[in-house]
């Protein structure tokens, strides 16, 4: 009805957008299936997975898309109509889109604790959340640069300005999906845990106590809030037979005790690292 590429690109985003927030529900739930025989350890990652397919619909179905048609009107100018028909869909838009994010900025706020925004968004494990946020970031940025572009081309009377704020959509999504894959992925490959559950178990040990030190230490990432840890520790040379096992169940039990997330815990004795 406008004529405007750049609403266009837009739609197409929302669209995906859409679609992508069925993917990651579908992600949460099968993620939430308790361990099985063919799953001993939980199918946690399975939110990973979908986090993943949502980056490449977003960088294909929302950036290239975008690029594409950006290009498209370019080569072949189309005249802007229906200005304030385009313009008030847009900031309505960008009312629900700017509405999402503060919600999710709020949320990452709450979780991110003593340490920086950024460094939140490289260290955590969310991936549903770091994507959610990602998307509605990039809607915000894109229907800004779609409502400018719809303004100079009212302004010039030259179409190429909405052709060049497509292109302009595109790239800001491509970017956003290229950073949010490579962030998904190394949580899919199988990445340690937050450094903090480290820390927390070795300050759990006392060198006079009956596990002495901790030789190793292992953690895997299985899945938002579920940690996979293996140590191996010294025990304290006083201990024999059965007061091994009772010192590393009380261990297992204070470390379970600080750190909930860890879902699975084994804890081997040995004499060297």
């Amino acid at each position: 009805m406008t004529g405007s590429g750049a609403l266009l690109a837009e739609s197409i985003h929302s669209a995906a957008d859409c679609s992508n927030q069925v993917l990651l529900l579908i992600g949460t739930h099968e993620a939430a299936k308790p361990p099985s025989r063919q799953y001993p350890l939980g199918r946690g990652r399975e939110v990973y997975f979908w986090s993943f397919l949502v980056a490449l619909l977003l960088f294909s179905m929302g950036g290239m898309f975008s690029v594409y048609e950006g290009v498209h009107k370019l080569m072949s100018p189309e005249p802007v109509e229906r200005f304030f028909l385009g313009l008030g869909i847009l900031i309505f838009s960008f009312l629900l889109e700017g509405a999402a994010t503060v919600s999710n900025l709020r949320e990452v706020n709450r979780r991110r604790n003593n340490r920086t925004f950024f460094g939140y968004l490289r260290a955590t494990k969310d991936s549903d959340l770091i994507v959610v946020l990602g998307e509605n970031s990039a809607a915000v940025v894109g229907l800004s640069l779609a409502i400018a572009a719809l303004f100079m081309a009212r302004l010039t009377g030259d179409s190429r300005w909405d052709s060049a704020g497509s292109v302009a959509i595109g790239v800001v999504l491509i970017v956003v999906a290229v950073f949010l894959a490579v962030e998904v992925k190394s949580l899919l490959l199988g990445e340690r845990a937050d450094e903090e559950i480290d820390r927390a178990v070795r300050e759990l040990v006392q060198p006079d106590g009956p596990i002495s030190e901790i030789l190793s230490l292992l953690t895997l990432q299985q899945g938002p809030g579920e940690v996979l840890l293996a140590a191996k520790v010294r025990i304290a040379p006083s201990l024999q037979g059965d007061e091994v096992a009772h010192a590393i169940n009380a261990f297992e039990r204070r470390v379970r005790a600080r750190c909930p997330e860890v879902r699975w815990l084994f804890v081997e004795p040995d004499i060297e690292a």
